[in-house]
């Protein structure tokens, strides 16, 4: 949303009594006939700022697809007193603004961004073996399992060819090689007595359903229904059949601006994008709407159950042509045909 700097010709602003106060615009009058002076209404500029913002994506499409427990937008705005408020009283309860900075007049959030954070919120009977029920609400996961977990999410890091992660990309083009942080699952805990764990990544940018795919093979490896060397495989130019975890788990949780920061955060001016102050506000939001939906959904839904009685009809062994066709013999269908996805900046 970025958009040209304020006229040059106005006086800088200032602040006065907890609010903003906007120098009147030298504006010369116009004189009417008669001799008498029309006088013109003050003119407010305009500031760029950014908007820190959560949401619960399900009921409506997301900015990206998927809910957001730290979204930020750049815009310009007249800086009223109490915006925040104002705003958030359009707002309903799903989604908040919470929390405002001044950033420099040409800012831009999506451009301006080093980094983003997702995570993915599964119920953790996704790892238990395949031959268990594909929904054991009483599995539990073990302290093994999770260090399994965690040493096959780990080879995600560094920088990988993902052409088989997504739909859009070949082989061979240099935009499906993509760069990943880390990427990492929490330990479990339990919501209305079923557990969940939480996998989170960071990278760079991300492609169309890359991080779906990035757990649904995983997942598929942790129960049993594929070698782990399908996980060098897939980054190889040969097409692989990675399967694709439901969307409702994945959230964007914060976006990253440390050049931005480096540059700008210490400079006198403006503050650093870092909303350590907002932290309680993001987690009560989480723990208010993003994981009771999320749960509640599971619940009522059973996507993750649902999706995983799919993985015995992938071939990991064969080429994703073969493995399509197979799935469409079967009448296997993806459970999660909405779009609760991942996209990047292209």
């Amino acid at each position: 949303m970025a958009g040209k700097d304020a006229p040059a010709a106005h006086p800088p602003d200032r602040k006065a009594r907890g609010g903003w106060v906007w120098e009147e615009a030298q504006n010369p009058p116009k004189r009417l006939r008669g001799g008498e002076v029309e006088e013109q209404p003050r003119k407010l500029p305009k500031r760029k700022i950014v908007l820190l913002m959560a949401y619960s994506g399900k009921g409506y499409h997301g900015m990206q697809g998927v809910s957001a427990a730290g979204q930020v937008v750049s815009l310009k705005v007249w800086l009223i007193d109490d915006l925040l408020d104002k705003i958030n009283s359009h707002l309903p309860s799903h989604i908040r603004i919470l929390g405002l900075k001044r950033v420099t007049g040409g800012f831009n959030s999506k451009n301006r961004c080093d980094a983003r954070t997702y995570f993915y919120m599964l119920p953790t009977f996704a790892f238990a073996h395949k031959d268990r029920d594909v929904q054991d609400e009483t599995y539990r996961l073990s302290a093994e399992t999770l260090q399994q977990v965690n040493r096959l999410l780990a080879c995600y890091q560094g920088t990988h060819n993902f052409h088989n992660f997504t739909s859009q990309k070949g082989p061979r083009e240099p935009s499906a090689r993509r760069y990943v942080l880390e990427m990492f699952c929490e330990p479990p805990f339990e919501r209305e007595g079923l557990e969940f764990a939480v996998i989170k990544v960071k990278g760079q940018s991300f492609m169309m359903h890359q991080i779906r795919k990035m757990v649904g093979l995983a997942v598929a490896i942790v129960k049993g229904y594929a070698p782990e060397s399908v996980l060098e495989r897939s980054w190889g130019e040969e097409k692989v059949d990675v399967p694709k975890a439901p969307g409702l788990g994945l959230v964007l949780e914060r976006v990253h601006f440390e050049t931005y920061n480096q540059r700008f955060g210490g400079d006198g001016l403006h503050e650093p994008l870092d909303w350590a102050q907002e932290e309680a506000k993001v987690a009560a939001f989480k723990e208010q709407h993003i994981y009771p939906t999320i749960v509640s959904t599971e619940r009522h839904e059973r996507s993750m159950a649902q999706w995983l009685s799919t993985l015995p009809v992938h071939d990991f062994g064969a080429t994703a042509l073969a493995a399509s066709a197979a799935a469409a013999g079967s009448g296997a269908q993806d459970p999660s045909p909405e779009d609760g996805s991942d996209q990047d900046t292209d």
